[in-house]
């Protein structure tokens, strides 16, 4: 564990109750100290559940160390069960109660509560969120799930989905209406809507569709192993990804169908005129390592994007991470240091970011595009209208995820270049605000030119002169940074103290050889 502003991945136990959140009929006791109850917020403020979480903290404090914290958190179990009455109870215990070793699963089992309880062994200082949800989801199933005779009709299982989950709620949607098309039926949706007695009939399908590795793969490798329920092995992110998993789950159901893709928007756009206009963009990858290997694939090939870096903050997925930049002809960055991903987005320089809103927060600093296409998010990603990013509809999404801050950052370029004009100068302020900017000093705004991240070294002080820094506002916003930092870098060298715009263009022609 380390201190830090920002984290990808919250503690194991953020993972149980993203499973337990998105379930019903399941409780989460929870042994942790009075300050751990933070984790409520992340629902209720940047989901917008209009619930808490079905956790029951003990919330012991520190004068309650030299007492016995083993009988609080069974009188914490025995309210729970008391008061919810759930159909299942998992226990678990908190980075922080982890300390004190008190054995929630044990002191649980001697309890002779009647209703399954599940004990979950999270290792806090060794593993993460993702891991949490994934661990939670498979000791559920494991316990809960049993052999059955299959359903009449064939029928599949959607596991992974979750709690706080990247647009999980539309990509469910989403491939239930692509499954229903194809003459397939839904037995069990978990863990998100599932409760413990559906948990039990997972049994019943054929085959398993695995969405979200991150969350599921453990419990769809137990189900293959002891329901005998293969499981679907393509994420369906993307046009040709989607066009594929529909042909692994007709290989799996063993019938032939046809689905009408009239309302698929990205093809046709990608085939258009105006397409070439981001044919060939540079742009950098982070995230889950499953929506970057997918996004990876829409970018380079339905996009026409150049990839120019990728990694994933969860290292359980780094090995074929790393095999998909190899592909690439990249080197993976493996990382949950923000500060790492930072300094990798300000080497390359790329044109777009499609990251997390981490990512977001890093482009703004860098003065490049995001698109946000993997969790961690915040509350506008997690939008009230049908947004998926999955199936065919997600294409459509998609499409206007990663067209629209390019197509806005030419529009800002457009702005730039006429910015002396009486509607577009910077002390009219930007018109979607319907106010007036602050006046800067000297006519000039403060963010024409974005902050250097690694500033050039030199043994001596480089200044920009007034007309060379007015030409340099010219350059769309998105590539300022690089030109501003290859300029100085060039002055540098050639001992320039003073630039112009003669220093400008000569470094800009010794660059594009």
């Amino acid at each position: 564990m380390k201190l830090s502003v920002w984290t990808y991945e919250g503690p194991p136990h953020v993972g149980a109750m993203r499973v337990a959140t998105g379930m019903t009929g399941l409780h989460y006791v929870l042994h942790a100290p009075q300050g751990d109850t933070y984790a409520d917020l992340l629902f209720t403020m940047i989901e917008r559940r209009d619930q808490r979480p079905p956790v029951t903290y003990t919330t012991f404090q520190a004068r309650d160390l030299g007492a016995d914290t083993a009988d609080l958190f069974k009188r914490a179990c025995h309210d729970a069960y008391e008061r919810f009455k759930p159909q299942a109870i998992i226990v678990g215990a908190s980075c922080t109660a982890e300390l004190i070793q008190d054995d929630p699963g044990g002191l649980a089992e001697t309890m002779g509560l009647p209703v399954p309880v599940i004990p979950l062994e999270l290792p806090s200082y060794q593993r993460k969120e993702n891991f949490g949800a994934d661990e939670t989801f498979f000791q559920i199933v494991r316990h809960l799930a049993r052999p059955m005779e299959r359903t009449r009709e064939v029928s599949v299982n959607l596991l992974g989905s979750t709690a706080l989950g990247f647009r999980h709620r539309d990509d469910v949607a989403e491939i239930r209406a692509i499954l229903a098309v194809l003459g397939i039926a839904v037995n069990v949706v978990a863990p998100m809507t599932a409760s413990p007695a559906d948990i039990a009939r997972l049994g019943a399908a054929h085959f398993n569709v695995l969405m979200y590795p991150e969350t599921a793969e453990t419990a769809a490798r137990w189900c293959e192993k002891s329901l005998g329920q293969p499981y679907t092995k393509t994420v369906p992110i993307g046009v040709g990804a989607t066009r594929d998993f529909i042909d692994e789950v007709l290989d799996l159901a063993g019938i032939d169908a046809l689905i009408d893709e009239s309302r698929l928007r990205l093809p046709w756009w990608s085939q258009s005129v105006d397409s070439t206009y981001l044919t060939g963009k540079r742009v950098f990858l982070f995230g889950d390592a499953t929506h970057v290997a997918a996004m990876a694939r829409v970018a380079e090939g339905e996009m026409g994007f150049d990839v120019v870096g990728l990694g994933c903050y969860n290292r359980e997925f780094a090995r074929p991470i790393r095999a998909l930049a190899r592909e690439m002809g990249l080197t993976a960055l493996i990382t949950d240091d923000y500060l790492e991903v930072e300094a990798a987005i300000a080497e390359l320089q790329p044109e777009m970011i499609l990251g997390t809103q981490m990512e977001r927060h890093i482009g703004k600093r860098l003065g490049i595009p995001c698109a946000v296409i993997s969790a961690p998010v915040h509350v506008q990603d997690f939008p009230a209208r049908f947004s998926p990013v999955m199936g065919f509809e997600g294409a459509n999404v998609l499409f206007d995820t990663l067209v629209h801050p390019l197509v806005m950052g030419l529009e800002e370029h457009l702005l730039t270049m006429f910015r002396e004009d009486f509607e577009f100068h910077d002390g009219a302020g930007a018109s979607h605000h319907g106010g007036k900017a602050a006046q800067r000093d000297e006519g000039v705004a403060t963010s024409a030119i974005a902050p250097d991240p690694a500033p050039v070294e030199s043994s001596f002080e480089i200044v920009w002169l007034a007309d060379a820094e007015q030409e340099l506002r010219k350059i769309p916003f998105f590539v300022r940074g690089k030109a501003k930092r290859n300029t100085e870098r060039f002055a540098a060298e050639r001992g320039v103290a003073e630039i112009s715009i003669d220093t400008l263009y000569e470094a800009k022609a010794h660059y594009a050889r």
